[in-house]
Formats: structure tokens, C-alpha cells, sequence
């Protein structure tokens, strides 16, 4: 492990096992006890239902027998399909699941040192940025006909999986709060990675080969650089869960991917491309009847050798071939889990991450929550906002959320019901709530609310140089261990990311450039990426609604490095020398859009760049290559203490020994005025010989110490 391990509840196992070892007792563990409240919190266990140590069970039990597979999850009778779906995932990447059963050789019996037997395991989970040591013993739910209750592997002296789950179990709370998840989750808590949920366009998918190609690619590409992949058909509406398709395939299971292959089939004497995926059913039934199904007409025209030689095998029990253009028309929701090792997020690309924790806090003092759902309920669209787009959006109306669960006391992933919540416009209860924020919250709520948004926290942020490719996550603390009291629901979260003036320092106040937006969901992951042009920018972690808190792993992923630090203060304390100087009283936005008419007649347009100057500051622009109407899309911020002085902006020609002034705007502005236009003549400079250009530019102004 490179990261330092919590013990999850203070239980250290090595301590435990010592002293078991001393006292020749096997572990009883007080934490999570072999009784009903560990197993269920709504229902009754079971009749005949009893715990037995694996001893108990069998005359030669092992940790693991012949290695760990996926073969060895079968899912038992809790609905947490989800849960199995991500551990086949992990049985297949050694470098994964030993680092969730850590010690794994020295945890394994030993029939010849019965004495150094103990009775305790632990196992390892990544939780909000930290992994997380879980101790259990050895005593496990068995129904009255013997079997175990839960998952177990198809060898049945083979406890890991069993073991593996109870963990799991306890640092939920119990078994039964295992029901009803999405393998996001999962699949985050054991690796640590980075999940994205990918929604299939099917009817775009089928139209148009060219768009399949590139997923099927894209999903190529994922599974080479050891990414786990998860899919699921999310049932329509009137559809129920666990529903069978003419198929065999069920809506809302979660299954696991775990080949992807291209390759050339040779019939009749042409060679045509074939694009197969693999996959495994939790259940560890194949149930898919469709082409290339067990028996199909499909295998009849290939030999045995043919299908190794391709790669065409079948490896577990559950494990089955589908072609990818049928795996198109059915599958609606692929979930793409990319491992984070070091700095490295894919071995062929350096990625560099950065972590930052919060908190959606209410002031103190501060008056409660009384936001409720009302009847306005968000569709599960997608999102609005796109990497790159600058256009100020309105209400935002839609949001993913209800994430495909695991049924209640079934074997698949149903539905989440969409949350209800409350309406942007009408909601007297969240106006309430605005009005009487504390400008100190930390819990503003999503970008419909405006006058509570900006109050969420703030972090910043600096592309520089050249475009760059982004992966922003934002995760919440898991709440699934409330559920034995009631809770246990995730927060709808997301974020959005601004662009800002290049030379700002404190939170921002006003919202002038959107350059990116996640969708929210009531998933504890949110993720996107993109791509942003140079410039500063800040994101601000949400919850959909305002007033709700809780903390957050903001995780910030980056080819080149790129500090993120969180804005805490309005305004920055002045330094010592400026604390001699007068009080700003008006603060200014100058937003430099472009310059025309740069280019001298009958001449090559020069490189250029501009600068703008405010009293002691001075904000430049890059280069602009042989550019005669350079889009220069400068946004500065600058707070006066002597408004009464004028801004100028000078545009300069970049030479091979020294660079010459083409010509100087200057502008003043009143103390108190919103985005007002101007296009002003450039003077002076090399603008005298023959040709004149002009700059356009906007300005607001305040005579409070915040931004317009």
C-alpha cells in the first residue's frame, strides 16, 4: 500500500490476531456480531438460519482454491448483483484484488499450524479517497439446507468471496444494506478508480456503423489498459425489473465485461470483420440465446481450434459471447471504472492527480434547511452542459438521477425511483431558504438557485500554454451505513466549472462564463471530462438543492501539472506595503474581446499581443502568430482606490530585438455600470503611418467591494 490505511472502526487486525493467538480463542468480533442486526433492519431472518465457522462447514476450507476467477461469485439470495457484478471484475487483475485482500498467503489456512488459525480476515476498500481495513471474523449466515446464505464460489471449501462479502456487509452496516446500489460504487471502493457512466444512444448505435466502430473502440481501448467494464439494461418506463427479454438477457442486471475483441471470420471465401464482447452473468447462468449463444448455429461453423485461436473462449461459468452490434441494441448503460496507479491514470498516458476535501456547510447560526420535494420531478436526460461551452444557461431542468439499485430481495439492479424536488420558479420553501442564507454557507445548491450558488465552495485552477484534456470527479461520503436508521440517501451532486478574469484571487461573485457542466445525480461519483482553452478557471462542487451538507473528494486529473487550491476569502488581505495605501472602493471587469485593422496595407500582419494597465496592475495576452484581428478574449478583474484614473490598453507588435507599441486605448469608467460596449480607436505607436486599427471592449463597475 502507498497510501496510509485507516482501520475502520479502530480495529487493527494484526492487534486482534495476536491477541487471539495468545489466548488461544478464535476472533468473535463485538463490532459486527453473528445476530439478526447484523444481517437485516426491515425483515426477519430466515427459519433455520444459523452461523457456522467455515470449519463447520466443510472439513478443508480455504481462502482461495487454484487462484481466485470469476467463477468462484455466485450471488445467493441478497439483491446485491451490483456488488458481485464489480468483484468478477476485480478476480480478473491480480494487481486489483491483492490489493483489496491484502496478506492474502498469510490469511490462508494452514492444515499443517492449526495453532496459527485465528478465526479473522480483513479487507481493504477505498473510501473518499482513503483505503479503509476491515476486520471480520470467520462466522458467516448459512441457510437451514447448509449452504451458505449469501455469495459464495462454486468450490464450496473456497471462502473468499463469502468472506470478502460479510466485509463489505459491515462497513455498510449490515447485509441487508447491500440491496439496491450501482456498480459505480462498487467498483470505485475496490480500486479506487475513476468510474464514468456511458448511456448508449441505441438508435444511433444501429443507424450508423461509424458511431458503433468508436464506441466498440473506446471500449477497446478501456479493457486493454486493465479499466473494468460493467453494462446494464435500464428498464423503460411500464417495464419491470428483472424482466426477461425474448433474449434471455435481464433488464436492470448488472453484468461484467471481460473481453473485447476484432478480429477478420473468413466465410465463403471473404474475409469479413467480426466485433465480439464477452461477458459473465453475476448468477452464473447463461442466458443469452441470441447469436454466438451456447450452442448456436454460429459455433457449429467453427472448429474448437479455430475459437482458441481467435480467442473466442469461454473461461467461467457465465461467461458468454455476444456480437457487438446486438450488445448495442439491448444495452443501455455501460459503466467504465479506469484504475488510478501513481500519477499514471493509463500506462501509454501520464496523468497527474490532485485531491482536494470539502465540506457543504451551513453557517453557524444559520436557520435549518426547509426545503422539501414537491412535485416537480427532473427526467433522466442528458446533460446540458458541454465542455468548451460558454453560453449562461437558464433554469437547468434536467438531471440523471436514480442510478440503476439492486432489487429488494431479488438477484438484479432495479430502478431507483427519480427523486421529487423542489421547483426553481415556484418554491416558495427554497426562496425561503435563499433569502436567509448566511453568505457564509457552504451548501448554495446547483445553478438554478442563483442567489445562493456561489456561496458553495470554490476551488481554482490554470490552463496554460495550450488546450488541455481534464478529468474532474466529485464524490461524496458514502451514506449507506444510515440505513438501518432510516437514511442512507445520497445527496444529488454535480458541478460547474467557470471561467474567470486571468488575474483573480478571491471567490468569485458573479457568474460571467460557463465553460463546463457535469450532470447531477444522486450517485456518490460525478465525473467529466473535457477539454478548456488557457485561461483560470473555477469549479464549485453542488448539491442540487441549497442547504444540503455534507463532505466531498473533489479529484482533478491533468496531462500537464495543474495546482488546484480552494478560494476561502471575498477579498485577499492587502500586503503590508498596501495597508499604507487608500481602501479600493470600485472594482472593474475589463473584458478585451479582439482588435481589427492591425494589419499595415500591402504588408505581412504583425505578431502581436496587448496589455491592459489599471493604476499598478498589468495583465498581458499571449502572442497571436502573423494576426491582423487577434481574438484576444482577455478578462481581467481590478479593484481601484483611485477610480478616477483611466485604463489603458496598448497593442504591441512582437519584433526580433525589441517589440513596438501599434497603438494605446484608454477608457474610463463609471463607478457604478454594467457591461457596457465600447470600440475605441487605437492611438499613438506605429497606429500614425498610414493605417489605424481599434480594439473592442466591455466594462462593468461597482462601487461595492464584488464583482457585477
Amino acid at each position: 500500500m502507498r497510501e496510509q490505511v485507516n482501520h475502520f472502526q479502530g480495529q487493527s487486525f494484526h492487534k486482534l490476531r495476536r491477541s487471539c493467538l495468545r489466548r488461544g480463542a478464535l476472533f468473535k468480533d463485538p463490532l459486527f456480531p453473528a445476530t439478526a442486526q447484523s444481517l437485516f433492519y426491515r425483515r426477519k431472518p430466515p427459519p433455520g438460519l444459523t452461523w457456522k465457522r467455515p470449519r463447520e462447514i466443510c472439513k478443508d476450507p480455504r481462502l482461495f482454491v487454484d487462484g481466485i476467477s470469476t467463477r468462484d461469485l455466485h450471488q445467493g439470495s441478497l439483491g446485491n448483483c451490483w456488488m458481485v457484478a464489480a468483484i468478477s471484475c476485480l478476480a480478473s487483475e491480480p494487481s486489483l484484488w491483492k490489493e483489496v485482500i491484502p496478506d492474502h498467503v498469510d490469511q490462508e489456512w494452514n492444515p499443517k499450524r492449526p495453532d496459527l488459525y485465528a478465526g479473522i480476515f480483513h479487507f481493504r476498500f477505498w473510501r473518499l479517497g482513503r483505503w479503509t481495513d476491515v476486520v471480520v471474523d470467520d462466522r458467516l449466515p448459512v441457510s437451514s439446507d447448509g449452504v451458505l446464505l449469501f455469495c459464495r464460489s462454486a468450490t464450496p471449501r473456497e471462502f473468499w468471496s463469502a468472506l470478502l462479502e460479510k466485509a463489505y456487509a459491515k462497513l455498510n452496516g449490515c447485509y441487508e444494506a447491500l440491496e439496491g446500489g450501482n456498480t459505480t460504487e462498487a467498483l470505485i471502493d475496490f480500486t479506487g478508480g475513476l468510474s464514468e457512466l456511458l448511456s448508449l444512444d441505441r438508435e444511433a448505435l444501429s443507424q450508423h456503423s461509424d458511431q458503433r466502430r468508436a464506441f466498440f473502440q473506446t471500449l477497446a481501448k478501456a479493457h486493454e489498459r486493465k479499466a473494468l467494464i460493467t453494462c446494464s439494461i435500464r428498464p423503460a418506463e411500464g417495464e419491470t425489473v428483472e424482466s426477461v427479454l425474448d433474449c434471455g438477457l435481464v433488464r436492470g442486471h448488472a453484468y461484467g465485461i471481460t473481453a473485447v475483441r476484432k478480429m477478420r471470420l473468413a466465410e465463403m471465401g471473404w474475409m469479413s470483420r467480426l466485433f465480439m464482447v464477452r461477458m459473465r452473468n453475476p448468477w452464473g447462468t447463461t442466458d443469452w440465446t441470441g447469436a454466438w449463444s451456447q450452442g448456436s448455429q454460429e459455433w457449429q461453423q467453427m472448429s474448437r481450434a479455430e475459437r482458441e485461436k481467435m480467442g473466442l473462449i469461454v473461461r467461467d461459468v457465465g461467461e458468454f459471447w455476444i456480437d457487438f452490434e446486438d450488445f448495442c441494441q439491448y444495452f443501455t448503460d455501460v459503466v467504465v471504472c479506469r484504475i488510478v496507479e501513481s500519477s499514471l491514470l493509463w500506462p501509454s498516458s501520464h496523468w497527474r492527480e490532485v485531491r482536494r476535501y470539502g465540506e457543504w456547510a451551513s453557517a453557524p447560526n444559520s436557520p435549518p434547511s426547509t426545503v422539501r420535494p414537491s412535485n416537480h420531478t427532473l427526467s433522466l436526460g442528458k446533460n446540458n452542459g458541454k465542455p468548451g461551452e460558454t453560453k449562461q444557461r437558464g433554469n437547468r431542468k434536467e438531471a440523471r438521477l436514480g442510478e440503476p439499485k439492486g432489487g429488494k430481495g431479488g438477484n438484479c439492479e432495479q430502478d431507483k425511483a427519480v427523486k421529487q424536488l423542489a421547483k426553481e420558479e415556484d418554491g416558495r420553501e427554497v426562496e425561503g431558504w435563499e433569502a436567509q442564507m448566511d453568505k457564509k454557507s457552504r451548501c448554495g445548491g446547483c445553478i438554478n438557485h442563483r442567489d445562493t450558488f456561489l456561496h458553495n465552495p470554490q476551488f481554482m485552477f490554470e490552463v496554460r500554454g495550450r488546450e488541455e484534456e481534464l478529468l474532474i470527479c466529485l464524490q461524496q461520503e458514502d451514506r449507506r451505513i444510515q440505513r438501518k436508521d432510516g437514511g442512507g440517501e445520497n445527496l444529488p451532486i454535480g458541478f460547474e466549472v467557470l471561467k474567470v478574469e486571468v488575474n483573480r484571487c478571491s471567490r468569485v461573485q458573479c457568474v460571467v462564463e460557463q465553460a463546463a457542466s457535469s450532470v447531477y445525480m444522486d450517485s456518490r461519483s460525478v465525473t467529466l471530462r473535457g477539454t478548456l482553452t488557457p485561461g483560470r478557471y473555477v469549479v464549485l462542487p453542488t448539491t442540487f438543492l441549497p442547504g444540503a451538507t455534507g463532505r466531498f473528494l473533489l479529484r482533478f486529473f491533468s496531462h500537464s501539472h495543474i495546482p488546484l487550491r480552494e478560494l476561502k476569502e471575498d477579498l485577499l488581505s492587502p500586503s503590508v506595503f498596501q495597508c499604507f495605501l487608500p481602501q479600493p472602493t470600485v472594482v472593474t471587469t475589463v473584458y478585451l474581446r479582439r482588435a481589427s485593422g492591425l494589419r499595415p496595407p500591402k504588408q505581412k500582419a504583425p505578431d502581436v499581443y496587448a496589455t491592459v494597465r489599471c493604476e499598478n496592475d498589468t495583465i498581458r495576452t499571449h502572442v497571436f502568430k502573423a494576426e491582423g484581428n487577434p481574438e484576444f478574449n482577455l478578462r481581467a478583474i481590478f479593484y481601484r482606490r483611485y477610480p478616477s484614473t483611466h485604463i489603458s490598453i496598448e497593442v504591441w507588435s512582437r519584433g526580433w530585438l525589441w517589440d513596438s507599441m501599434l497603438g494605446e486605448a484608454r477608457l474610463q469608467t463609471a463607478e457604478s455600470e454594467r457591461c457596457r460596449s465600447h470600440v475605441i480607436d487605437l492611438r499613438g505607436g506605429q497606429s500614425r503611418s498610414g493605417y489605424r486599427g481599434c480594439v473592442y471592449i466591455e466594462t462593468s463597475s461597482s462601487v461595492c467591494l464584488t464583482d457585477l
